[in-house]
């Protein structure tokens, strides 16, 4: 007679076979985008994570998954601002890349929950964001009053709707890496976030990144993708040179 196999929380690839080899390249893990999966589905995707002791960031979780991911893993914290859910350990290794500080500039408080979600990612990949918010140029004194403050920054996460001036500005007169985000934010013809989108692409201040639309987690990335080569230069200027 066949003896029944235990239970063990391994997923099945019809819905997740999971990259666990992405945080030694990437120095992050990888992220569980959370809008379309099921409670069970994220769970179980979680629990694999951390079977290898890895961290865990899931993002675009609303409140009704929350509450059932607190009940599963009551270590988890549920960022609501940003719709994100966290499970770090109390302490964490030391990362193997530099930590940057991070400005995160909101032109009006309808950007918040992007704002937010690229927040949160940077402290869980190691960095140390700061925010700025309701900085758009509709009061351009409140623009100003911050720049020498800005310049401090190793680089810039923007996040405008409507027009989204915000990077241009910026753009124009801080020398730090940009990263600008679209949000769908505004009246009819801001075409859900393309208006902004077309008008971060065609920016005349050279250099801007842009992700897409209302992409939090994906500015913040990118910024962790600067410290990751920042860390590779280090190494390479404090090797010995070589003839050939």
């Amino acid at each position: 007679m066949a003896r029944r196999r235990p239970f063990r929380s391994i997923l099945p690839r019809a819905f997740a076979h999971l990259d666990l080899s992405r945080q030694h390249r990437l120095g992050a893990p990888e992220i569980i985008y959370g809008a379309g999966k099921t409670v069970p589905q994220i769970s179980a995707i979680i629990r694999r994570l951390r079977s290898t002791r890895q961290s865990v960031l899931a993002t675009r979780i609303d409140s009704a998954k929350a509450r059932q991911l607190r009940r599963f893993f009551p270590k988890g914290k549920y960022h609501p601002a940003a719709r994100t859910f966290t499970l770090t350990p109390a302490r964490r290794s030391k990362s193997s890349h530099p930590s940057l500080h991070v400005a995160i500039c909101a032109a009006g408080t309808s950007d918040h929950p992007v704002a937010e979600e690229a927040y949160i990612t940077l402290e869980f990949l190691g960095h140390r964001p700061t925010r700025f918010y309701d900085i758009g140029v509709a009061g351009l004194h409140r623009t100003l009053q911050h720049l020498d403050a800005l310049r401090d920054y190793h680089a810039l996460i923007v996040v405008a709707g409507m027009e989204a001036a915000l990077p241009s500005v910026l753009g124009g007169l801080i020398r730090s890496p940009l990263i600008a985000v679209p949000t769908s934010v505004g009246y009819g013809a801001h075409l859900k976030g393309i208006t902004a989108f077309l008008g971060m692409l065609n920016s005349c201040a050279p250099g801007i990144t842009v992700v897409n639309i209302d992409n939090g987690f994906g500015a913040a990335y990118s910024v962790h993708r600067i410290a990751l080569t920042k860390s590779a230069l280090n190494f390479a200027a404090k090797s010995p040179s070589t003839q050939t």
